[in-house]
């Protein structure tokens, strides 16, 4: 592992500890302009981050979902301290600290961590895709009839006129699964999911080491104008060989 994933592991495993405290005895929780979850827990993992990040990397920029963004764009790390704060607050042990390095555009290292299961997933570009030591390759299914679908909450993909879509994937696949946020990427990137969809309204810092997880594992990600984009709001991943077609069915076409 190199410095850059090291440090960021790092980073991800002190925010984790902060983030575990309040998740065990309960925390506060207030809303934010646009109606999402938001409590100190992730504040102060967020501050966390950035303040170990930034001793390491001083002239790196950063882009967080609560402290937003500051320094350098060139070359930036993309901070979500916990997502799944819904997960968070209910109790639920799915939720993650996800961190990523934006080189001129480029997601190059990404680091998602589980700190309630211990899970860590890795990737660095051109070096691979891993859970742990394991190293992770995306299935090799072929067919849409015997793909898995998994999938964010549902509300927002019908609220966001992308449900005829939506429903052509589901009619089109085997299985499908809601476990939304982190999980959908990871599950696929360890082979065991074919293609995952998410929309609308979603941000750069719940996307960016994801995405780097899912190609360096062998799959395809990209928005639903087939752009390799972490900035159009819209999300399909896939293991490659499904994409095209899956892009079909969610335009339409």
């Amino acid at each position: 592992m190199d410095r850059v994933l090291q440090v960021a592991v790092e980073a991800a495993r002190a925010a984790g500890d902060v983030a575990l405290k309040y998740f065990r005895r309960g925390v506060e929780v207030t809303l934010k302009a646009d109606r999402s979850p938001v409590t100190q827990a992730d504040r102060e993992a967020e501050q966390l981050i950035v303040e170990l990040l930034g001793r390491e990397f001083p002239t790196h920029g950063f882009l967080g979902e609560e402290l937003g963004a500051r320094g350098s764009k060139d070359v930036r790390w993309i901070v979500d301290p916990i997502d799944g704060t819904r997960n968070f607050v209910r109790g639920i042990p799915i939720w993650a600290v996800l961190i990523a390095l934006e080189e001129r555009g480029e997601i190059t290292a990404g680091v998602i961590l589980n700190p309630v299961s211990g899970e860590l997933w890795t990737a660095r570009k051109g070096q691979g895709a891993f859970l742990g030591d394991e190293r992770l390759r995306v299935s090799e299914v072929s067919s849409l009839e015997k793909a898995t679908l998994v999938h964010a909450s549902l509300g927002p993909v019908r609220r966001g006129g992308h449900w005829d879509g939506f429903l052509r994937l589901v009619d089109a696949t085997d299985r499908q699964r809601g476990f939304g946020d982190f999980m959908c990427y990871t599950v696929l990137a360890e082979g065991k999911a074919e293609i995952s969809v998410e929309a609308p309204d979603l941000k750069p810092w719940d996307l960016a080491p994801v995405k780097l997880l899912v190609e360096e594992a062998g799959g395809r990600f990209t928005d639903f104008a087939g752009a390799p984009s972490i900035y159009s709001g819209t999300a399909l991943a896939s293991n490659g060989r499904l994409h095209d077609a899956a892009l079909r069915l969610i335009r339409g076409e």
